[in-house]
């Protein structure tokens, strides 16, 4: 049994304001339970350990800088404590859920939602918070064996990532599928084969026509639902990570498959970053640009669809996407984007 005695100091990481003030507040109600201290993010996190040496930790997953798995995977490797995770991406027997308990988690928590009220959440936290501060923690070298700490794509976030890939015809087929994305559609990151001048003009033709923004990407662009940013001509872009957040980086370098930007180059970037969260699609196009990245994506978890034969102006980039083995489903056009919105919920 906990012993009532001893009052249990907690440090909540959360990137909300709002989290932070409502546990806070909740918390600190239970005469057993003292917060000590909040961090918006993993690296505040770290010193306010060290400053305030809490017995239990409450950690989000999805943070700027440093998602919540990783940071556990390190804090089991070089100071082992008690956390509880609390997320929205911690349904029981969810992924994640399984991800931060084989990194050392001692207990995975939703955020209060729907039925599930502050109220009853907070109260349920504290129970957690005061037995899991008697719990035996031992050092993970390596943070657990199925959460390595080196992993760059999480296994689950809240936000999605489309990835695409055209070139000869694809103006006309990525306006098709473009058009047909909600306000709210993920994330899109698009390379379509185009010289540097046309790029811009491409972009804010799609936008004057979509629910969704579209623009030429720039160096450091966040990649966020209702956004879709198109390489600009002439350097390749690629997909980065900081925490759960995504942005793009647009960089000068050789051609790849003959091409730059190129649509290789994106699909790899979206492998490694963004693994299972993303949903890829190689449209028509002359050569096999983005064939092995798609594969790499499809490998990685992420769904990945290609535009049928029929419906090409040039059968090639998707053939060798199929060919690979990099395409999970082949459709028409007219159906790409219905069939990654799907794909995306899956």
């Amino acid at each position: 049994m906990f012993a009532q005695a001893k009052t249990v100091k907690v440090l909540i990481v959360d990137d909300s304001a709002i989290v932070r003030r409502i546990l806070s507040e909740e918390l600190g109600k239970d005469p057993a339970i003292q917060v000590v201290g909040t961090a918006p993010d993993p690296f505040v996190a770290r010193d306010k350990i060290v400053q305030l040496a809490p017995d239990v930790l409450t950690l989000d997953v999805e943070m700027p800088r440093m998602d919540g798995i990783t940071f556990l995977g390190k804090l089991m490797q070089h100071r082992p404590m008690p956390v509880i995770v609390l997320s929205s991406l911690t349904p029981e027997g969810g992924r994640t859920a399984m991800a931060a308990l084989e990194a050392g988690a001692v207990e995975v928590m939703c955020k209060p939602g729907g039925s599930y009220t502050v109220g009853h959440a907070c109260e349920d936290l504290a129970q957690k918070i005061k037995a899991a501060a008697v719990a035996r923690i031992s050092a993970r070298p390596g943070g657990g064996t199925s959460a390595p700490v080196h992993r760059l794509s999480m296994v689950e976030t809240t936000n999605k990532i489309f990835a695409i890939g055209a070139s000869t015809g694809g103006v006309q087929a990525l306006t098709e599928v473009v058009t047909a994305f909600p306000a709210n559609v993920p994330g899109t990151v698009i390379v379509q084969h185009m010289p540097a001048q046309f790029t811009r003009s491409f972009a804010e033709r799609l936008n004057s026509l979509s629910a969704a923004q579209v623009k030429e990407a720039e160096n450091g662009d966040s990649v966020v639902p209702g956004r879709v940013l198109l390489a600009p001509g002439g350097y390749h872009m690629l997909l980065n990570r900081s925490g759960a957040n995504y942005y793009v980086t647009v960089k000068d370098g050789p051609t790849v498959c003959h091409q730059r930007p190129s649509v290789e180059v994106l699909f790899q970037s979206v492998a490694k970053y963004a693994g299972a969260n993303a949903v890829g699609a190689i449209l028509t196009g002359m050569g096999n640009d983005g064939a092995q990245g798609l594969l790499a994506m499809r490998q990685a978890g992420a769904h990945t669809v290609g535009q049928d034969e029929a419906s090409c102006v040039v059968y090639g980039m998707p053939k060798a996407a199929a060919e690979t083995g990099a395409v999970e489903r082949v459709v028409p056009l007219d159906r790409v984007a219905e069939v990654m919105i799907q794909l995306a919920l899956m």
